[in-house]
């Protein structure tokens, strides 16, 4: 038996391996490439964000590999009619599929790791290197498209020059329009201070608009400072809790119920004495509605903490849910190729598993449904996986 472990075992450790590479590689190669093309980033950026991205590509790679080894493996063991051999000597077949079970637990604790160094460490350092390469980023895009915007202000020159723009024009926008402007000037140069948390566009000769008609005129040097926030339009300070890591979530979860209760506390004794003092009116204010929005949105992310946790260890065990019903597929089909098993497989699972998942993380994040419910795409694959093995064993 320990002869037949061995081999299972070495095996599939070897087409896992082999194919967990090269899957790497492609996906690595995808997001890199599609994050460099977003952001216009140079090699050297690109180069600092290797560690980075690897976890986020083996994030992905990971499942795949092990259902394409699985099928493969047994695949070809089945189609050379080692499983009826097995049977003929009274043996049962699960000699032959224990040891895969085993392995496919343990990958898929390690991928429950992965998928926490992917979206806690592995993120956060991919938006630490375009924040340290704005710079870069905002002269490569005005280099090519000769404009530069987001949600908050718009930059565009005539041309570019080294580091000098020619004839720039910013045009800012604010929640409060008397502060929205339109700035001309005849040349400018932006400085990124990661220190100072700041963008500095150095200008020359400037006119500043704002919308209220009112008219700046800046002849010779000067600067405006904006804040990092301002000029990328993402928040440098929230934190969504899919960056969390595991270590951080139960921590966060408790003072977000903290929080929530303290909340609710005071706007109970706030609202029961107005209703008493015959005030009730004040319940309709805005002060009051735009409380009550706080208290919505601290709900909504303590439901999102205590979805996470499952999310991440459903993703991470869906490569032993991936082995269950690649097992026995592949011992079914073995007089066909194993890419047929592997596809008869996957195609189910993109088109059921995935959309289920997604579905129910969605629902859980916003309250609708309890957590837990996040693992019913994996029960499904195990369900499904089992009634396949005992037909396998018993036939």
């Amino acid at each position: 038996m320990r002869i037949l472990t061995r081999y299972i075992v070495f095996d599939l450790l070897k087409v896992f391996l082999l194919t967990l590479t090269s899957m790497t590689l492609f996906m690595f190669l995808v997001l890199i490439g599609k994050v460099s093309v977003e952001n216009g980033l140079g090699l050297v950026p690109i180069l600092r964000m290797v560690p980075y991205m690897l976890p986020q590509a083996m994030q992905f790679a990971v499942p795949g590999s092990m259902l394409l080894a699985t099928t493969s493996v047994y695949g070809r063991i089945a189609s050379s009619n080692e499983i009826v051999a097995i049977k003929s000597l009274g043996i049962s077949p699960l000699v032959m599929i224990w040891p895969t079970l085993i392995l496919a637990t343990l990958v898929s604790f390690s991928a429950v790791v992965l998928n926490d160094v992917a979206v806690s460490w592995g993120r956060g350092g991919v938006q630490r290197v375009i924040l340290e390469s704005l710079e870069e980023i905002v002269y490569g895009r005005l280099r090519t498209t000769r404009s530069f915007s987001n949600s908050r202000l718009k930059v565009t020159v005539r041309r570019v020059q080294g580091r000098r723009l020619i004839q720039p024009t910013i045009l800012y926008s604010a929640p409060d329009k008397s502060a929205a402007y339109t700035c001309t000037a005849e040349e400018g140069e932006i400085q990124a201070d990661q220190e100072k948390n700041a963008v500095i566009v150095s200008l020359l000769n400037f006119d500043i608009e704002h919308e209220d008609k009112l008219s700046i005129n800046h002849p010779g040097e000067g600067e405006i400072s904006y804040s990092l926030e301002e000029f990328t339009g993402q928040s440098q300070h929230s934190r969504s809790p899919s960056s969390y890591s595991l270590g951080e979530i139960g921590p966060s979860k408790i003072q977000q119920v903290a929080l929530i209760t303290q909340s609710k506390q005071e706007m109970t004794s706030e609202a029961a004495f107005a209703m008493m003092s015959g005030r009730s009116f004040e319940l309709s204010q805005p002060v009051w509605r735009n409380r009550q929005n706080s208290l919505d949105i601290a709900e909504r992310t303590l439901d999102r903490l205590s979805t996470e946790p499952h999310r991440r260890w459903a993703n991470g065990f869906s490569c032993l849910g991936f082995v269950l019903i690649g097992v026995p597929m592949a011992i079914r089909r073995r007089h066909g190729e194993f890419w047929g098993s592997f596809f008869a497989c996957f195609l189910p699972i993109l088109v059921v598993y995935y959309p289920m998942l997604v579905g129910t993380v969605n629902y859980a994040k916003d309250g609708v449904l309890p957590p837990q419910f996040v693992w019913l795409s994996n029960l499904m694959l195990a369900i499904w996986g089992v009634w396949l093995m005992r037909r396998v064993i018993r036939y």
